[in-house]
């Protein structure tokens, strides 16, 4: 006989806060583990194709392994620092950009040339604020993610837990099948393959759409000759998950850049802008609808709303969190208004056969017709 509902909820109830609290008083400890467990996500889809091809599953994580290593220190060697060189000399060159653009300003309006004028103030100093304050963001940045997460975490924990969590990632699975309630077993697996549907359709397909972007918009920019290309590229790559704004806020300062650097080119000017106006239609009729689908359930307004929450409640390891627990929350909604529009609460009394599964509706209209039968005739 199951347990109550009200005992169940208090179970469970007592399990969440137990999470909570660890995310809580732990946030900063488990940073490692939730990234290698994440990234072991990520990768059993690619061991268990590796499997079916007459790999052994250690065979299969060893070789994962060797790849992204190799793909790390390409990245370390070749890629990062000229970002990095990128970003320095467009922090750097930022009071140039601000003198430019404050000539322009004056050409195009005299009576700017007012020393008094505080809007050429204004103009005047914005390229040393951005410059110092530019400076201070990055370092305040890379100061803070050392902080939360060390670099000997990242480089020894992070590697361990992942190979260790992928090498053992079907046996947990089959662990965590065994423990569960069995007379909810059949709906908790059920709604286990939605949410890794809802995860791998988004999660996993939402990085390789900032990736594709990413080296798309880095690639053609420095093609097209503008300095700073790849910095921009890659920024607009990078917060492509957030809808439309990894292209405004990319095309803004690519086309900003090169109103700077082609003024008076009007055709490479607008030729960035094409960039731009080209990813973004390959990104929301071609990549997105390929790689990530329709069907996934994660508005992007409720995406950004628990990235805020979680971030502001459980700092970097809650922003880590935010996106499968969503998904999460999103399964669970969809099955509790499911079951709500299955339910006399839904119908009401006079609609309650329809509230019945397939064939509760024949059973009970039978049973009332059997007992009107039994019933003498007035």
């Amino acid at each position: 006989m199951a347990l109550p509902i009200h005992s169940q909820m208090k179970y469970w109830g007592i399990a969440a806060a137990v999470l909570l609290l660890m995310l809580w008083f732990l946030g900063d400890v488990m940073v490692p583990f939730v990234v290698g467990g994440a990234i072991a996500y990520f990768l059993d889809p690619v061991a268990d194709r590796l499997q079916r091809w007459g790999f052994s599953r250690i065979a299969a994580t060893v070789t994962i392994s060797l790849a992204g290593l190799v793909v790390a220190v390409l990245l370390m060697l070749s890629i990062i620092p000229t970002l990095i060189n990128q970003l320095t000399a467009l922090v750097n060159s930022a009071p140039e950009i601000a003198r430019k653009f404050e000539t322009l300003m004056v050409a195009r309006f005299p009576d700017l040339q007012d020393s008094t004028s505080t809007i050429r103030q204004a103009l005047a100093s914005i390229g040393k604020t951005i410059q110092s304050r530019g400076g201070e963001m990055v370092n305040g940045v890379i100061t803070s993610a050392i902080n939360v997460v060390s670099a000997v975490l990242f480089l020894l924990v992070v590697p361990v837990v992942t190979f260790y969590m992928l090498l053992d990632w079907d046996r947990m699975v089959a662990v965590i099948d065994r423990l569960l309630p069995r007379d909810h077993a059949p709906v908790i697996r059920r709604l286990g393959r939605e949410i890794d549907a809802t995860l791998a359709g988004f999660v996993r397909g939402q990085v390789m759409v900032c990736i594709i972007l990413g080296i798309f918009y880095a690639v053609a920019l420095m093609a097209a000759g503008l300095q700073f290309g790849g910095i921009v590229g890659t920024i607009a790559g990078a917060i492509t998950f957030i809808p439309y704004v990894g292209a405004m806020v990319g095309g803004a300062l690519a086309i900003g850049l090169a109103l700077y650097q082609f003024w008076g080119d009007w055709l490479h000017v607008l030729l960035i802008a094409a960039i731009f106006a080209i990813g973004q239609f390959a990104e929301g009729n071609i990549i997105t609808p390929r790689l990530v689908g329709k069907s996934v359930g994660l508005h992007p307004v409720w995406l950004l709303f628990a990235l805020a929450a979680f971030g502001s409640l459980f700092g970097f390891i809650g922003m880590l969190v935010a996106v499968p627990v969503t998904a999460v929350m999103g399964v669970l909604v969809r099955f509790g208004v499911e079951q709500y529009r299955h339910s006399l609460l839904y119908w009401g009394s006079s609609g309650r056969t329809a509230a019945l599964p397939e064939g509760g509706a024949e059973a009970a209209t039978g049973g009332a017709s059997a007992r009107a039968a039994d019933e003498p005739a007035p």
